[in-house]
């Protein structure tokens, strides 16, 4: 739906697609672009740049690649413009050279009738958000999404953190927990409200398994591990590798689908691949690659069980993609992955970090006869329409419409 130059809301981050990063912040467009259907929107995603950054890309080839300025997206005008964001001692800048480079493009195309701006992350972008608020006198909201547990244990990037959620007019976080971060760091309860992730059952949902494993070349009778994910430490991918030694005693035909590349955050797969070689588990693992979120569904529908070991999370939205599919669900129970696997019927939570625990619940997520339509049930319950519903409801209070 397009609104062209009748925009209400701004969106400003950082993570957001665009050509040189077209799978970046795909779970801000995805929520963001719903809301488009009750309030439209224009996005601004900053991006860092400083003079002759291009020669580094001599030996460093993917480092801050630059996408077209402008591009329109389902309808909506994404903007990306520039800001000064020199490296490693001067990146405490960045939330103020972001205010800058968004105020420049606001005047430069007179967007005069944004009345909210909407970031997410409530470092940098909702730093910059709220500058950006305070010279337009405009009320704004901050999302946030899980790295605010990394940076309230750096006491500069805690007070940054305290000072957005502060001047913010309304914080939205994807969990209780990431709540209760935000409560710790002396914030209004009354100011914070959890609007989880949803998922899309137009993209979700289940594939005839054999099928799908034909197409892998996975045997019909194999037990079948899934994670999908960047590919980062974060991630936990060798966690699970650690655990199938033990596992593929019991699960001869064991197989652990690895779906997924690096992202801005890292590329971890060369570590991933070492600790597979030396534990010679070729045979039970596969790195399948990056899959497109409507070719999800194809490598989900033919697993047994997904897991999750990640060290931090905010809401994970491939949780519900999975259970979406049919498949239980094993995580760590870091973020909010516990507020998502609340019943037993839908999969199991293992204490972050104990191995054991993690094996005897993949164990027994292989072992268990699930009820497949109750979790995917489950997943439907959760989509996108009651989420969107909330947003508008909070969006259009502060905007007073």
């Amino acid at each position: 739906m397009s609104h062209a130059n009748s925009e209400q809301i701004l969106v400003l981050s950082s993570l957001f697609p665009s050509s040189a990063r077209p799978k970046a912040g795909l779970f801000v467009r995805e929520r963001m672009f719903r809301v488009n259907s009750n309030l439209p929107l224009l996005v601004v995603s900053p991006v860092p740049w400083f003079p002759g950054q291009g020669l580094i890309r001599f030996f460093k080839k993917d480092y801050r690649p630059m996408p077209a300025p402008f591009q329109v997206q389902q309808g909506v005008r994404v903007f990306f413009p520039k800001f000064l964001a020199l490296p490693y001692f001067f990146r405490h800048y960045d939330a103020s050279m972001m205010a800058r480079s968004c105020h420049r493009l606001i005047k430069q195309h007179k967007l005069d009738n944004v009345q909210l701006i909407d970031s997410h992350f409530a470092y940098p972008d909702g730093l910059a958000a709220t500058l950006l608020g305070q010279k337009l006198a405009k009320p704004v909201t901050i999302t946030m999404r899980g790295t605010e547990v990394r940076h309230a244990q750096t006491p500069l990037l805690r007070a940054r953190l305290v000072q957005a959620l502060t001047s913010a007019s309304r914080v939205f976080s994807v969990s209780s927990s990431l709540k209760q971060l935000a409560v710790g760091l002396g914030i209004t309860p009354d100011k914070i409200e959890v609007v989880g992730n949803g998922v899309d059952s137009k993209k979700f949902y289940p594939l005839d398994r054999q099928l799908m494993r034909q197409q892998l070349n996975i045997d019909e009778d194999a037990q079948v591990l899934i994670t999908v994910g960047g590919l980062v430490e974060r991630k936990g991918f060798h966690r699970v590798i650690e655990c199938l030694p033990e596992l593929v005693k019991k699960h001869p035909k064991l197989c652990y689908l690895i779906v997924g590349g690096a992202n801005p955050e890292g590329n971890f797969e060369p570590q991933i691949r070492e600790l597979v070689s030396r534990l010679k588990l070729e045979n039970h693992v596969c790195f399948v690659g990056e899959r497109s979120p409507d070719q999800l569904k194809q490598v989900l529908s033919a697993a047994d069980a997904f897991v999750l070991a990640s060290s931090n999370e905010g809401w994970a939205n491939v949780i519900l993609e999975a259970m979406a599919c049919g498949i239980p669900v094993v995580a760590s129970d870091v973020g909010g992955n516990a507020e998502v696997i609340c019943q037993e019927t839908l999969g199991m939570i293992v204490p972050f970090g104990d191995q054991s625990a993690l094996q005897r619940a993949l164990d027994d997520a292989l072992i268990t006869h699930w009820d497949s339509k109750a979790i995917i049930d489950y997943a439907l319950a959760n989509s996108w329409d009651s989420r969107v519903e909330q947003l508008t409801c909070a969006f259009k209070k502060l905007m007073r419409v």
